[in-house]
């Protein structure tokens, strides 16, 4: 039985997320417990994507580095901008890039011209040889039990190829009838290495609930292949993961970039529990028809169009700020009145953080709360 509101929740509580600064409330459980409810379709109230987590990304996996996204006890020594790319886990060069925050593989000359190849050219990494014992003792006081410590994962199938590959040679060879047999024995050891990672993980980290799996499919306007180049190239090494993940007890949370309303499907064969669309993507009627199998993490589509046009987030953040507190309520409550119900409930997406004002913040925690507790029925 969720108990009802009380106003005292509003009550300032300071902490932060990984990215930014977060004022938080007095909320009536810790990050863990309240997780741990919305996961299971119980939940107290409208939990925020990415924020309302505890990152890691520990060192010890060479992509971390390489991608530029370390979050452990030892983040420190890679916060300057130099220390940041490198070889990933296959000897693969990324170069940071600091205007957006990211890596990409340098351009030119494809680790892979043919994936016919990939047997004689990949060497594998020696996840034993890691040092998970001493990974483990610097990060012992980093992940809390009253955290909801999510892992993420760089990168997926598709990104793997990609890294590889490139870009073109990727999608040409994950659609070619001829390439295909070596693309699915490729990603069956992908798959096996993958799996063994995971095992490290959660045998010297066992306080860890999720796991954030990285693996993009779409871009600006839609899907780069059809469903069916999905279902039969990617879904069924993406479920052996998730299987293994579900069988220790693991939350798994897909990040996938695009217009890809038409994949919905295969996500949920894949097995994930959540997933996050881009803004690009009608969260509304994703919600609608897939939000009783999946968790969708969603944004208020009820924002004045000349914000919208406005393009950058820092500039849409500034706008919103800008409007009058009581139209930042109203534009809050129309949206968790859209998108939180008892019979599919959602998170608030990470890449609609630059609305989350304080009065926008407290209407969307206020009613959902309410909703969960059935002050509305």
């Amino acid at each position: 039985m969720v108990p009802k509101f009380d106003p005292k929740e509003l009550t300032p509580a300071p902490g932060a997320s990984f990215s930014r600064p977060v004022e938080r409330f007095s909320f009536p459980l810790s990050q863990f417990e309240a997780n741990e409810k919305a996961y299971k379709g119980e939940p107290w109230w409208q939990m925020q994507q990415a924020i309302d987590t505890h990152p890691f990304m520990p060192d010890i996996i060479p992509d971390n580095i390489a991608r530029g996204f370390v979050f452990e006890a030892n983040m420190a020594k890679y916060a300057p901008n130099e220390m940041k790319g490198g070889p990933d886990m296959f000897g693969i060069e990324w170069e940071y890039i600091p205007t957006v925050s990211g890596s990409m593989v340098r351009p030119g000359v494809p680790f892979l011209e043919d994936i016919e190849d990939w047997e004689e050219k990949i060497v594998w990494p020696d996840v034993d040889s890691w040092d998970w014992e001493g990974c483990a003792e610097r990060n012992k006081d980093f992940l809390k039990p009253d955290h909801f410590n999510q892992f993420w994962f760089f990168s997926g199938y598709y990104e793997r190829l990609i890294s590889m590959m490139e870009f073109e040679g990727a999608l040409m060879t994950i659609t070619d009838e001829d390439c295909q047999p070596f693309v699915h024995a490729f990603f069956d050891k992908l798959t096996d290495l993958y799996i063994d990672i995971f095992k490290h993980l959660l045998d010297y980290f066992p306080t860890l609930n999720a796991v954030f799996f990285h693996d993009d499919w779409g871009g600006q306007l839609d899907t780069f292949f059809p469903p069916s180049v999905v279902e039969e190239m990617i879904v069924p090494y993406m479920k052996r993961c998730t299987d293994y993940l579900h069988s220790r007890g693991v939350w798994c949370e897909l990040h996938s970039c695009g217009a890809i309303y038409k994949q919905i499907p295969n996500i949920i064969k894949a097995g994930w529990d959540m997933w996050s669309p881009q803004l690009m993507n009608d969260c509304y009627k994703m919600y609608d028809d897939y939000g009783d199998q999946l968790i969708i993490a969603t944004y208020p589509q009820n924002i004045p169009e000349e914000i919208m046009a406005l393009g950058s987030e820092a500039a849409m953040k500034e706008a919103f700020a800008a409007l009058p507190e009581e139209q930042q309520r109203q534009i809050a409550y129309d949206y968790i009145h859209r998108v939180y119900r008892k019979d599919r409930q959602s998170f608030y997406a990470f890449y609609a953080a630059h609305w989350l004002t304080q009065a926008f913040k407290e209407v969307i925690y206020e009613e959902s709360r309410k909703i969960s507790a059935g002050e509305y029925d």
